[in-house]
């Protein structure tokens, strides 16, 4: 028999396998948790799980105060996820005293992206420094930062989906940490 016969017919069958996994939907390897052969239309992204890993003042003048805070972001989800935004509100007091966000939301494709990946192996520790400036008016929050003695507490939202873009959907969690927690 000629080979060239074989072989046609090999790829020919290999060719139909691709046409029916792409016109299907079927998917083999499972973007999330449930292992490598779990049915890919009952997935569900499990949420990410953030903790507060540490909120610092690490420096105070009399214009501007330093503060550093982290976040410990862990994935329970059998793929990586893609970690796009965190924004976050830090209170005194139950007095909002700054507002940051780590990472960007993507606004079309002239932005360039700006976000984590998050594995599932281990947690990532993702954080920044960030300035609150001296108004004048909170002479008692002065005080209490110059003293290290915050009253905080922290709460916002994280924004993640998969790392695929053919599968799953924007998520959202919301997160409150206190300093009695």
């Amino acid at each position: 028999m000629n080979p060239r016969i074989i072989v046609g017919a090999a790829a020919g069958v290999l060719v139909v396998i691709l046409v029916v996994f792409t016109l299907t939907g079927t998917s083999v390897v499972s973007d999330v948790g449930g292992g490598f052969f779990s049915p890919s239309t009952q997935q569900q992204v499990l949420p990410l799980e953030i903790e507060l890993f540490d909120i610092s003042i690490l420096e105070v003048t009399e214009k501007q105060a330093t503060l550093e805070i982290k976040f410990k972001v862990a994935n329970p989800n059998f793929k990586s996820v893609m970690l796009q935004h965190i924004k976050y509100s830090v209170y005194h007091n139950d007095a909002r005293i700054a507002v940051g966000g780590l990472g960007t939301i993507p606004e079309g494709f002239l932005a360039s992206p700006n976000y984590f990946i998050i594995l599932n192996e281990r947690p990532s520790i993702i954080g920044e420094k960030f300035t609150i400036t001296n108004t004048g008016n909170t002479p008692e929050l002065w005080e209490t930062l110059t003293k290290n003695e915050l009253n905080w507490r922290v709460s916002g939202q994280a924004f993640f989906n998969l790392s695929s873009i053919t599968t799953g959907q924007e998520n959202t969690l919301k997160f409150d940490f206190s300093e009695n927690d």
